[in-house]
């Protein structure tokens, strides 16, 4: 008897809504990456897209630990010598209040063309507000 892989369009996908307020970034970001991942499906395939899709709410208000507000740097380089930029955790939140959580998802998926396929069914957003409620999410819970 051999193992069930289900093939490429065989995998149901949903939508979840994960609300990031009050809870460590961290925590989110790798709840989330496992659920883009489809690990907790039982017909968890790591050579697919499996997962689901995930609407983050509230990423603004996510907190953080210890002194991550001003000492986390988030760095750039444009190529050039000297090119290198920096950010701090609290400038990055104040200037593009998503980018932290995106940053931290995607960093927790593979690093290769299915990360990046992953990716995109990710769907991050500052306040309350989405505007995916025809696809019917439903809440996740950890």
């Amino acid at each position: 008897m051999s193992t069930y892989v289900p093939k490429e369009g065989e995998v149901k996908k949903s939508w979840v809504i994960i609300d990031a307020e009050d809870k460590v970034l961290g925590r989110v970001a790798a709840e989330a990456a496992s659920v883009l991942r489809g690990k907790h499906k039982p017909e968890f395939t790591p050579y697919l897209d499996c997962g689901d899709n995930v609407i983050i709410v509230n990423a603004a208000k996510a907190k953080v630990t210890g002194n991550k507000f001003t000492d986390k740097e988030y760095y750039r380089h444009s190529g050039y010598p000297g090119g290198i930029k920096d950010t701090t955790y609290g400038k990055m939140l104040e200037k593009h209040p998503t980018r932290p959580m995106t940053m931290a998802v995607t960093g927790m998926l593979p690093h290769n063309r299915l990360g990046r396929s992953l990716a995109t069914n990710l769907r991050v957003y500052p306040g309350a507000e989405h505007p995916h409620a025809a696809q019917d999410p439903t809440e996740y819970s950890f």
